[in-house]
C-alpha cells in the first residue's frame, strides 16, 4: 500500500523556540523526524514548512519539503495546503507526523496507514495506548479516548475518561481494568478529506476542549483507531525534553 507522509513545521514556538532547527545528533530534528518517517513503508516523506530556513535544512539534507503560508491556524490547515500543493488526489492516504517526533516507530505510521485503508467508512485514522499510571490518567495534558466496539473513537478528552463511578468517588487512586487509553498524535486522512476538514465549522466542544479532532466527529465522520502495545517515543515540546531526546540518541541506536 503506497501512502504519503506529511510532516508540519512550523518555526514559531513558544516553549522552544526554532523547534524544527533543534540540534539532535548534528542534525536538525526535522530532519531526524523526516528520516524516522522514511523507514517505515511509505512511498514519500514531505516536511511542509512555514519557512523557508526550515525548507533550506531539509533540502540540505536529501529531505523533500515544500513550503507553506506562514498564517495557517493549525497543523490540519498546512497539510491541506500541502495535499493541493503536492497534487494528491481525493482518495490519498495521508497520515500526519508531527515534526517534533524524531522517536517515532516507523510501525506504528505504518500501523495507522493501513488501518485507514482497511476502513472506508472512517475518514480518518489514529492511536492510542494503555495508561499503567495514576498520574497521567489525571494529567489533563494526556489526552484520553474512548472506543465503541468497532475500535472507533467514541470522545477523546483532556478529564480522566471513561469515569470509574464505584470508585473514583472517593478519589483516582487506581486504574480500572481494561485500563484506560491515552491518544497518540498522529493521524492518517484521504487528502480529499483533509481538504475539506480546514472549511469545517469548529466544533463548541472542540473549543473547550481544545482538541481539534473533535471536530470530524461532531460533523459526524469516525475516526478508527489502532491500540499499540507500547507507549510511542518521547516528542519533544519543551528544552528538557530536548535533553532527553538527545541523550537518548547518543545512547542507543535509534
Amino acid at each position: 500500500m503506497g501512502y504519503c507522509v506529511l510532516i508540519p513545521a512550523r518555526l514559531a514556538s513558544t516553549r522552544l523556540p526554532n523547534k524544527p532547527l533543534a540540534n539532535i545528533a548534528g542534525q536538525p530534528m526535522i530532519v531526524r523526524v523526516a528520516q524516522r518517517a522514511a523507514m517505515s513503508g511509505a512511498a514519500r516523506v514531505v516536511v511542509a514548512a512555514d519557512s523557508a530556513r526550515i525548507v533550506d535544512a531539509c533540502v540540505a539534507h536529501g529531505i523533500e519539503a515544500i513550503l507553506t503560508r506562514a498564517d495557517h491556524p493549525s497543523g490540519s490547515d498546512r497539510l491541506a495546503q500541502a495535499c493541493e500543493l503536492l497534487g494528491l488526489r481525493g482518495d490519498d492516504i495521508v497520515v500526519n507526523v508531527q515534526g517534533d517526533e524524531p522517536m517515532i516507530d516507523p510501525k506504528l505510521i505504518d500501523a495507522v496507514a493501513s488501518l485507514l485503508a482497511q476502513q472506508p467508512q472512517a475518514s480518518m485514522s489514529t492511536a492510542a495506548h494503555a495508561i499503567e499510571d495514576v498520574a497521567d490518567f489525571v494529567n489533563p495534558n494526556v489526552v484520553k479516548v474512548v472506543l465503541d466496539a468497532s475500535a472507533h473513537a467514541m470522545y477523546f478528552s483532556r478529564a480522566p475518561i471513561p469515569w470509574w463511578r464505584d470508585v473514583f468517588a472517593n478519589g483516582i487512586t487506581a486504574l480500572a481494568d481494561p485500563p484506560p487509553l491515552r491518544h497518540v498524535g498522529i493521524y492518517g486522512y484521504r487528502a480529499g478529506f483533509l481538504r475539506e476538514f480546514p472549511a469545517m465549522t469548529p466544533a463548541p466542544v472542540e473549543q473547550i476542549e481544545a482538541l481539534e479532532q473533535l471536530r470530524a466527529m461532531w460533523h459526524g465522520h469516525r475516526i478508527a483507531v489502532h491500540v499499540c502495545a507500547d507507549a510511542p517515543g518521547i516528542g519533544v515540546d519543551t528544552p528538557e525534553d530536548l535533553k532527553r531526546v538527545r541523550a537518548l540518541w547518543k545512547s542507543t541506536a535509534v
